[in-house]
């Protein structure tokens, strides 16, 4: 799966190289195809990426839930409809849509982060402020890791 975290350069046409170690599990997949689209955790926005066989299963989940639900509305109204799909090219760069770039503050460095079954892409310096704020909330949370039961 997705873990870890590096940095990359958008080039001036809005590319950027996936790490290897991701096109590595995407090879695994059999699924080179990805879908990005908008996400934020606190005012720290960035980018969701999923395989597409993986946005796919989430679709399907979505469709099973409350059509007319006006939190599910909402959520597909930001998360759905701000979904690109992306093909890396031969080189392993996919073109982020400039919509996409705008809304996550996209310029030239990027930080890839693993998430499991996904990975994001960020503003290097929005992560890195997202990554201390979290650190300090999760690590310093001593019921939270005694509780953990992974």
């Amino acid at each position: 799966m997705f873990r870890g975290h590096f940095e990359h350069g958008v080039d001036e046409k809005g590319r950027v190289a996936v790490p290897i170690q991701f096109r590595e599990v995407l090879s695994g997949l059999q699924d080179q195809h990805l879908v990005a689209t908008k996400f934020r955790i606190g005012p720290h926005r960035c980018l969701d990426v999923y395989p597409l066989g993986a946005w796919r299963r989430f679709e399907g989940k979505l469709l099973g839930k409350g059509r007319f639900d006006p939190h599910y509305l909402r959520f597909r109204n930001v998360y759905v409809s701000g979904a690109h799909e992306l093909e890396p090219d031969a080189q392993g760069r996919v073109l982020i849509p400039p919509l996409l770039r705008e809304y996550a503050g996209i310029k030239r460095d990027v930080m890839f982060t693993g998430d499991v079954d996904k990975f994001r892409i960020w503003n290097t310096q929005v992560w890195q402020e997202a990554f201390e704020e979290h650190e300090d909330s999760v690590l310093g949370d001593e019921t939270f890791l005694a509780n953990l039961d992974v």
